[in-house]
């Protein structure tokens, strides 16, 4: 496969980054649960242990300090992944130490500090991508993170659960550790160049923060990154307990969601990536969401008949290519409604913006099914999901970029402001 425009350092450098990401969160979200259940933990306490992810849904809080304070030496991004991933290796090692029967609650607390961690390498590593990618790369380059996180999900949530058994405690966790002193190589190799204040007046960090919010088109942004993912999320939340209780076994569910799906998603993003800059921003987002709706679509229809394995197989997958496709489109024009200088703040309150719309939306979808019913329950979301295309053609901001702000920062050796000339972006 190619990649126009991108060397493979950079694609390998990103693939690092986001996997750095993935790998974790795949394991606390997919396998730990499974974990905590074999240690006796009830399905409330088991469920309150999704609240250790709030720091992905808070880092807005502190993405200004990121964009604002670095070392100089290091790089303005690379001041914050090295020990960001550092501290990750550090914390993962202490875990492959002690185990849970040793008691639980240090063990939670340092899932908190590894998503806390994590949640600021990628505030980072999302202004590092803003900086070093061209407006014509950024639709391979989201295919790219958005495959590469998948990757590590699928590593951390899947193989790694598969291989409990015989790893154990300590050594699952004595490898995660390994994987993320090994994906930080690429970072440790990388020279980071330009992008940031180097002297002169410096922004403030309450000048960075409101960046965003002097945008004509910034709530309309928002708008639309709550509206797009809402119906797929929505849908989801109740996909594994739906298959559960149609019949299928754990061993089916995880081959469905965990390989197919995680897969086709991997190759949805890597699809959606290609296709963005030949079909144009907006047309993306209102094409991919289509697809996502009838996707969602499709779980209503099998709700209400008795489908097969292998119409579940065809239908897991497709639902899932669409939302990779979605999320690389989506992630495309999040790094093009940024600012250089104030990127990383920029793309965080975006992407905190759908994290906490999803998370909303999945918490909720227990609520609807339980008194709906499965078949209602997805029509619903089908509907919710129909939105989506409505919104990317109506709430898209307009086709000329307002000017950068005037936020008192420095441009020596910086690179120039982002600016869309492009026929194709849709803008």
């Amino acid at each position: 496969m190619r990649f126009p425009h991108l060397s493979l350092r950079r694609l390998g450098l990103l693939t690092s980054l986001y996997m750095c990401q993935g790998l974790p969160f795949g394991f606390f979200t997919q396998a730990l649960p499974v974990l905590l259940r074999k240690q006796g933990i009830s399905l409330e306490g088991i469920g309150l242990a999704s609240l250790l992810a709030l720091p992905w849904a808070l880092k807005f809080l502190w993405a200004p300090l990121v964009d604002r304070f670095f070392s100089p030496r290091l790089g303005r991004r690379r001041s914050w992944i090295l020990p960001s991933q550092g501290l990750m290796t550090l914390v993962l090692g202490l875990l492959s130490l002690r185990g849970p029967g040793e008691g639980l609650s240090w063990v939670l607390a340092a899932v908190l500090i590894v998503n806390l961690l994590s949640a600021t390498q990628d505030i980072a590593t999302d202004g590092l991508a803003v900086d070093m990618l061209a407006p014509g790369e950024r639709g391979w380059a989201n295919g790219v993170q958005v495959a590469g996180y998948r990757a590590g999900m699928i590593v951390g949530g899947g193989a790694l659960l598969v291989l409990f058994d015989r790893l154990g405690w300590g050594l699952t966790f004595a490898f995660m550790a390994l994987s993320i002193a090994l994906l930080s190589i690429p970072t440790l190799l990388t020279r980071e160049a330009g992008g940031a204040p180097g002297s002169g007046r410096a922004a403030s960090v309450a000048a960075i923060a409101t960046s965003f919010w002097r945008r004509p088109h910034a709530r309309q942004v928002l708008a639309l990154l709550v509206v797009y993912k809402l119906g797929d999320a929505f849908a989801v939340g109740m996909l594994r307990p739906f298959l559960s209780d149609i019949g299928l076994s754990l061993s089916d569910i995880g081959w469905l969601v965990g390989t197919v799906g995680f897969v086709a998603g991997l190759l949805g993003a890597l699809t959606g990536g290609a296709l963005v800059l030949r079909l144009g921003r907006r047309s993306s987002l209102v094409g991919f969401a289509v697809l996502q709706a009838v996707s969602v679509l499709g779980y209503a229809y099998v709700a209400r008949a008795e489908p097969g394995v292998p119409l579940l197989a065809a239908l897991c997958a497709f639902e899932h290519f669409a939302g990779g496709m979605a999320t690389a489109a989506l992630f495309t024009c999040m790094m093009d409604w940024t600012f250089r200088e104030s990127a990383a703040t920029d793309y965080t309150i975006q992407a905190s913006a759908v994290v906490i719309a999803t998370g909303v939306a999945s918490a909720a979808s227990g609520f609807s099914a339980g008194r709906l019913g499965y078949p209602l329950h997805f029509s619903l979301a089908a509907a919710l999901a129909a939105l989506s295309p409505v919104a990317a053609l109506l709430l898209f901001p307009g086709r000329r970029r307002p000017a950068e702000p005037a936020l008192a920062l420095s441009t020596r050796g910086a690179s120039h402001p982002i600016t869309c000339r492009c026929t194709q972006c849709g803008r």
